[in-house]
């Protein structure tokens, strides 16, 4: 009796499941980590810092590094100052992005260079760096050099996006090519990195971690061509900010360029004396140039091509060699930033 008990008990070894978090869940744990943050002197350093991180947003980024990481193990707790370290980093980018473009608000609150100077935002979105990279290394050694490796590059290639975006103003030849690229590098490789120092920290293989890396550019891909997408047809109401912005800027965004590549001689003809006009009614600019995107059809284009992204991302997560139930929480997070049914 007691041989066959002992050889019940180990075919029927314990299940652990594992605690898979929402985004909610995690964003809470993200915010009360930044609440906590502690900051020396000088105040007036420190204090655009804190208002800079004050200001919300979805901690779209940190998330997707907790959820990764969450793939693998449960207690998402240890990666916090990873996570939060990139949120830091983000906002980094922001600030700076602020000033660059002379912004007044950033989510509907005056920007830094606003409430205190541009010298200030400059030294302080400089410091934030600083501090993204002590975050960032708070961590084992075994894990150090890979997770800095990871977040050094995806720090240099946001730079370079950068750049491209601020040579594009000045070009009437962008293809759809280098605005891919220049996507890619603005946007998508910090989703990519936050997945996959999620994805590093939890352990995982190098494959695996190259797959979520992949996943995130193609999601990130498919999420700024969206936002091209709605800043032209999106509801104002829904897409959180009026629409048409782009337009009146002259941004090179996938829609303009296809145009311009696209257009008959009388539309391109159109599209050249809106892009020259100083002097316009905005309203007007805003029609006129999509009706061109519409007898173009570029509109569609853009959706096919998201569409074309958003299926190779989830191809991709679907690839690897994770139960589908524990990647759940994963892809709805990120079809929901879709606005896609799951």
């Amino acid at each position: 009796m007691e041989a066959a008990f002992g050889s019940l008990f180990f075919c029927n070894p314990i299940i652990i499941v594992m605690k898979r978090y929402s985004a909610l869940q995690l964003q809470e744990k993200i915010n009360a980590y930044i609440a906590k943050l502690a900051y020396g002197t000088p105040n007036g350093l420190y204090e655009p810092i804190a208002y800079e991180l004050s200001l919300g947003g979805k901690r779209i980024r940190p998330v997707l590094m907790l959820m990764a990481y969450n793939l693998y193990r449960e207690d998402v707790d240890l990666i916090l100052p990873q996570a939060v370290g990139l949120e830091v980093y983000h906002n980094h980018t922001l600030l700076h992005d602020d000033l660059m473009d002379k912004a007044d608000m950033r989510r509907g609150k005056p920007t830094v260079h606003n409430i205190w100077s541009e010298n200030t935002a400059i030294l302080s979105g400089d410091a934030m760096l600083i501090l993204a990279y002590r975050l960032m290394a708070d961590c084992s050694v075994e894990k150090l050099q890979k997770v800095l490796g990871v977040f050094t590059d995806t720090t240099l290639e946001i730079c370079e996006g950068q750049q491209y975006d601020m040579e594009f103003e000045t070009r009437m030849d962008v293809t759809v090519d280098e605005y891919i690229e220049m996507i890619r590098l603005k946007t998508s490789v910090l989703l990519a990195a936050a997945l996959k120092i999620g994805a590093c920290m939890a352990g995982a293989s190098e494959a695996e971690a190259d797959k979520l890396y992949d996943f995130g550019v193609k999601m990130g891909l498919a999420f700024q061509l969206q936002d091209d997408f709605l800043d032209v047809y999106g509801n104002p109401e829904e897409f959180g900010k009026n629409v048409g912005g782009d337009i009146l800027c002259n941004k090179k965004t996938f829609m303009l360029i296809t145009a311009l590549t696209e257009a008959n001689e009388a539309q391109l003809a159109e599209l050249n004396r809106w892009l020259a006009a100083s002097d316009y009614v905005p309203e007007e600019k805003i029609e006129a140039v999509t009706r061109i995107y519409n007898e173009i059809g570029i509109g569609a284009r853009c959706e096919k091509l998201i569409d074309e992204y958003y299926s190779q991302g989830l191809e991709m997560l679907e690839s690897m060699s994770i139960p589908a139930a524990d990647k759940e929480p994963l892809r709805n997070f990120v079809c929901s930033m879709m606005k896609r049914k799951v």
